[in-house]
């Protein structure tokens, strides 16, 4: 059985309250009394104002984080920064690539050594590590167009390998080539 309506009596606001419901919106509607127009004060026109201004504050923020993603991302980025460092160090120097899988935090490792201690030892020598995305299971060291100084390819884990190298003299017999 469906509710009882109320009387038009008790559907009436209090006079004070400044809440609107749709019932008396409808009520306003079918003719009794036109509702009264809203006064707004000052302070909430300063509100308003104020929350209009942090949605632009926002926009803006969205405008900077477009401009910032128009240049590239992710692995594409390294590549041309590698590119924009190395095209000095090439017109001057010799390049040295290291190919070092992403699979394992080691392969990391070992070519930031190989190129730090390159680059402080040999004058005029730019290092760059991972131009073109590098193979699996992969340390390969090698000159820009010519001498492959060390390649161990398709190593399976624990990288037995990689790990009995001992960087140290690597990077010297490769500096000892180079200069």
């Amino acid at each position: 059985m469906p509710p009882k309506r109320k009387s038009p009596a008790a559907a009436a606001p209090a006079a004070g309250s400044p809440r609107k419901t749709r019932s008396m919106a409808a009520a306003g509607k079918r003719g009794a009394e036109a509702a009264p127009a809203k006064v707004v004060p000052a302070k909430e026109k300063e509100e308003e104002a104020a929350v209009a201004a942090q949605k632009g504050r926002k926009r803006a923020k969205k405008d900077e984080a477009v401009t910032a993603a128009a240049g590239p991302k992710g692995r594409n980025r390294g590549k041309k920064e590698a590119e924009e460092d190395g095209g000095d160090a090439a017109a001057e120097g010799k390049r040295v690539i290291v190919e070092a899988c992403t699979q394992c935090r080691q392969f990391k490792i070992r070519a930031q050594k190989v190129k730090e201690d390159l680059e402080n030892s040999v004058p005029g020598v730019s290092v760059i590590i991972n131009p073109q995305k590098p193979r699996r299971g992969c340390l390969e060291i090698r000159e820009e167009g010519g001498e492959v100084f060390i390649s161990l390819l398709n190593m399976p884990r624990p990288f037995t390998p990689m790990r009995k190298l001992d960087m140290d003299e690597v990077i010297k017999d490769i500096a000892k080539k180079i200069s």
